[in-house]
């Protein structure tokens, strides 16, 4: 069971490692349409209400997908007034215990609240509400959906990468 259980993990682990870097390429994707909009704007009087909406998917894409990848890496912001000072062992038990009743039952909430608000905009394909924009939202709105599969399954993967007595993030391997 113990094998099982390191290969899900790891699974689970590589998975969001590959969308982290996904989204490290969806950044220079945004700088790059954001570039292009300021040079139609300033030198060519023109525009696109679509490219700007390209800057907005792609920055809700790399906050909503990447958060699992920021789990792995230790990059994640919590309230630092004992954390600090604490062993190693004691931080490894502070994630833990966050991940279990913090993170996971915050994750379970916003699928909750969040599935029947993805679905309504699934059932008339939801698009732009401006003229010329994107035909996505439905898509957007999706990726809600995915944060909190995604951050749901990497703080399981925390929790079981600390009974198997590994280190819980790429930081605490590196720190």
């Amino acid at each position: 069971m113990p094998k099982l259980l390191k290969r899900i993990v790891d699974g689970i682990y590589q998975l969001n490692r590959w969308i982290g870097e996904m989204m490290s390429w969806a950044i220079l994707g945004m700088v790059v349409v954001t570039f292009a909009i300021v040079i139609l704007r300033y030198f060519f009087n023109t525009g696109w209400v679509w490219m700007q909406e390209i800057v907005i998917y792609l920055h809700a894409f790399v906050f909503l997908l990447a958060c699992g990848s920021t789990l792995v890496q230790d990059g994640h912001v919590r309230v630092d007034i004992f954390y600090r000072e604490a062993s190693p062992k004691t931080k490894r038990r502070i994630d833990l215990l966050g991940a279990l009743f913090l993170l996971l039952p915050t994750c379970l909430l916003i699928f909750y609240q969040a599935f029947p608000f993805v679905m309504d905009s699934w059932s008339v394909l939801e698009g732009s509400k401006d003229g010329g924009g994107l035909e996505g939202v439905f898509i957007l709105k999706t990726a809600i959906l995915a944060f909190c599969i995604l951050t749901f399954l990497q703080a399981l993967a925390m929790a079981g990468r600390f009974f198997l007595g590994e280190a819980m993030t790429e930081g605490e391997l590196n720190g």
